[in-house]
């Protein structure tokens, strides 16, 4: 089983008293405390003279994200955080606080877990998360006995004075089948552990629940046998108290999730590629003969709601100059692949821009695991099926659903990655009309364009300029010293000259590293706007630069929903934007 291994000595504790340990934290570390046993005997265990008394926060915000760290936040009604930086530099520490923090739950466990086997029949027929949730605490409750004060038997003393009669001979067989075990003795406090372990690892996924239920954890990696990584959205890289000790343990908690996934893991077949019951996308490595370290996984989280377009610009990760000149191509059915580095944001970015979209539009989306989230109700999303140990021959490729969504007359196709044949597929779908957007690994235009050329895309070079814009985004560095993310470049195709054999191609927004600020140089020098854009909204040649004087206008729209009306939420700016454009504002 793996372990919570904290960063500091326990066993010294803080030394205080309840009443003391009161004094000294806020109130709202305070009132948690007061509501959770488990959160106030950990406060107590740890040594607060050494590495000082933790900061206590609702909500966080990216502003703490400077100096050293030491704060407890709440993810849940009984799950808490706590950060506490590293004093030597390294990597800050992310702990878990549950409420079987601190005690030896292994036993009872065992014990609530052979009497569930007699009433598991209840459980039957519930199948949403929540009613398995509310089924199983009701049938642990029936096999707890709740008691202030408990006296431990030791080992093997139970089993011994179950089986024997009042005469003190032990029992035959067929009367020891036949008693019923009697309920399991725990103390108000073990019950609640009780009651949270079971659902977290009956119906969540075990350690990994605290992670998975934090809304500022981007991702999530076991890197082999040893300590658990996460990405913090604002505090960044972290290593966890979780920790596995041996290959076996982690063997099978890889295994249980790869079942509970119905994705199960074999040494015949050892990588898996799925999606977690929270739509987190998850690769898992199993076993030491192709993991020398042992089983890995990493876990890319979802969100239940992207963000916003809006939110990015608040990020910096993007000028509302720029988000105006992709909402004008979006809205045109200009063609769009967004390029960069692994974990470089590329996704984010995707779905966001997808509000610029028509919202009478039909959307037809691709991918091998879902991660895309497109706010349209006329949206269509396909999965391609992997098929399964058992599955010979019932696999759908994302070239096969390609295909088959150029039939289903889309407006908009949208491609999760373009990586294989599948890109002849969508340079077809470009070529007769259809739009298309897609993530792409790339680091510049010059590798795109490469890499579709080459093997295994092979795009004809003639049908380069069928796409029409490449935003490159890219993890960076930012002037402060700290690391961002940017969308570092907007660049238009423009064409392929075969007597040169070269491409040509604009960059339309750079950003300044040395500034951290985005320069629209193609300001009255876009081939997009002036030739694309200008004449469908009825511009003549002569005063094609008004689409320039229409683009300002949207950022600043942009700038004022943001700043003045307080629009963040993905949702809530797509039907702002819909009204705009009944109305004929944006």
């Amino acid at each position: 089983m793996p372990r919570n291994i904290l960063p500091f000595d326990t066993e010294k504790g803080s030394g205080l008293s309840e009443d003391e340990l009161f004094m000294w934290i806020s109130e709202g570390l305070k009132d948690a405390a007061k509501q959770n046993s488990h959160l106030k005997d950990y406060l107590q265990a740890i040594p607060i003279e050494e590495i000082g008394v933790p900061e206590y926060y609702e909500k966080l915000s990216r502003s703490l994200s400077d100096g050293q760290k030491n704060l407890i936040y709440p993810v849940a009604d009984n799950v808490f955080i706590h950060i506490y930086s590293d004093p030597g530099g390294g990597r800050g520490n992310y702990i878990p606080i549950e409420p079987n923090m601190l005690k030896n739950m292994d036993q009872i466990m065992l014990d609530v877990e052979e009497r569930l086997i007699n009433v598991a029949d209840e459980l039957y027929g519930k199948e949403s998360n929540e009613e398995r949730s509310e089924g199983l605490i009701e049938v642990v409750t029936k096999v707890c006995d709740v008691k202030r004060d408990v006296v431990r038997r030791l080992a093997g003393e139970e089993e011994n004075a179950d089986n024997k009669g009042k005469d003190g001979k032990k029992k035959k067989g067929k009367e020891k089948q036949e008693k019923q075990k009697p309920k399991v003795e725990v103390t108000p406090e073990e019950f609640e552990s009780v009651k949270y372990l079971t659902v977290r690892d009956k119906v969540g996924m075990g350690v990994l629940e605290p992670l998975l239920l934090d809304p500022y954890i981007e991702d999530i990696s076991q890197s082999g046998v040893g300590g658990m990584f996460v990405e913090h959205k604002i505090f960044k890289a972290l290593k966890s108290s979780i920790c596995f000790e041996s290959a076996d343990d982690l063997d099978d908690f890889v295994l249980r999730m790869s079942e509970a996934i119905k994705k199960p893991v074999t040494l015949r077949r050892p990588l898996v590629d799925a999606t977690l019951l929270d739509g987190s996308r998850i690769n898992i490595v199993y076993g030491t003969e192709v993991a020398r370290n042992g089983s890995n996984f990493s876990i890319r989280k979802f969100f239940d709601t992207p963000l916003s377009i809006l939110e990015l610009i608040g990020f910096g990760s993007i000028s509302y100059e720029m988000a105006a000149y992709l909402s004008l191509m979006l809205e045109n059915g200009m063609n769009m692949f967004v390029v960069g580095e692994t974990a470089s944001g590329k996704t984010t970015l995707m779905n966001a821009v997808t509000t610029f979209i028509p919202i009478n539009n039909k959307i037809v989306s691709i991918e091998d695991t879902p991660e895309l989230q497109v706010p349209h109700q006329n949206w269509l999303r396909e999965v391609a099926k992997t098929p399964g140990p058992d599955d010979k021959g019932s696999a759908v490729t994302m070239f096969e659903l390609l295909k088959a969504a150029l039939r289903q007359r889309p407006n908009f196709i949208i491609v999760g990655e373009i990586r294989g044949q599948e890109g002849s597929i969508a340079f077809g779908a470009m070529q007769t009309g259809h739009a298309v957007m897609s993530t792409f690994h790339a680091s510049n235009v010059e590798k795109v364009i490469q890499r579709l050329t080459g093997d295994p895309i092979n795009i004809p070079k003639t049908y380069i300029d069928c796409l029409n814009i490449v935003v490159c985004q890219n993890a960076v560095k930012l002037p402060n010293g700290k690391d961002g993310r940017r969308a570092t470049s907007i660049s238009e195709i423009v064409g392929y000259d075969p007597v040169d054999d070269a491409f040509s191609f604009v960059e339309v927004f750079h950003w300044n590293q040395a500034t951290d600020e985005f320069d629209f140089i193609g300001n009255k020098n876009s081939f997009l706007l002036e030739e694309k854009i200008a004449p469908k909204y009825g511009f003549p040649p002569e005063k094609r630069w008004k689409i320039y004087t229409m683009l300002d206008k949207r950022a600043r729209i942009l700038e004022r929903l943001h700043k003045e009306k307080g629009v963040t939420d993905f949702y809530e700016l797509l039907n702002v934007l819909a009204r705009a454009h009944h109305e004929g504002i944006f």
